[in-house]
């Protein structure tokens, strides 16, 4: 499924009682707001990156170390659309010379990077669900085989979705959701008052090409 359509659905990753520890952990952490993408810093963030990659559904769809953990904390107050788009930055260390790798910037202290195809290819990322989601929450839609075609154009993008047409994703509390970062994705505004809380690991491999080094692995 990851393979041939660029997205999976794992039914049950953490328990409603992990859900909700990891969830007060969250809150009480200092710095965690919507959209904080340092959240490997956290010791709790660290355990549930390594334990993803022991489950017995999710490891075989993981490549070797996490580098990032994304907090997106959807709800009628903290509300927000995402138009259809790649995943298309990286975090690292410090900037290489190369000019294959392009789109330079620093969010949150941290050095981001859009880098060739063949390093974005050998990503996964996972979304693992600390709420319930329902179709009022604004879930995830993606455009199913879209990272079959490498780096897209709007106008390709726009193209690929009338071709192949959208799926939403409503995993369970505890559920997740692994995806290729070329995969079209998008979301809605939340239409509900309860929160839809989403931690979004990405996994990749321990080295990479081109002079980069990870800002951060787990």
């Amino acid at each position: 499924m990851l393979h041939d359509e660029g997205f999976a659905e794992i039914p049950t990753v953490l328990s409603a009682g992990q859900c909700a520890e990891l969830a007060a952990g969250l809150d009480d952490a200092s710095g965690t707001k919507v959209g904080s993408r340092n959240l490997l810093d956290l010791s709790c963030c660290q355990e549930l990156a390594t334990a993803l990659k022991t489950h017995i559904d999710v490891a075989p769809l993981l490549p070797s170390v996490a580098v990032q953990c994304t907090l997106f904390d959807k709800s009628a107050d903290k509300n927000w659309l995402v138009a259809l788009h790649q995943d298309l930055s990286i975090p690292v260390l410090y900037p290489v010379s190369d000019p294959r790798c392009t789109g330079w910037s620093e969010k949150e202290g941290v050095t981001y990077v859009q880098p060739p195809v063949l390093v974005l290819e050998s990503l996964v990322a996972v979304r693992v669900h600390l709420d319930d989601c329902s179709q009022e929450s604004g879930p995830l839609r993606v455009v199913p085989r879209s990272h079959r075609y490498g780096r897209l154009t709007s106008d390709a993008a726009t193209a690929l979705r009338e071709q192949h047409g959208e799926v939403e994703l409503i995993p369970p509390r505890g559920g997740a959701i692994a995806m290729r970062p070329l995969l079209l994705h998008s979301s809605s505004k939340a239409r509900t008052k309860s929160r839809r809380r989403v931690l979004h690991f990405l996994y990749g491999p321990t080295e990479l090409p081109f002079g980069l080094t990870w800002h951060r692995t787990v």
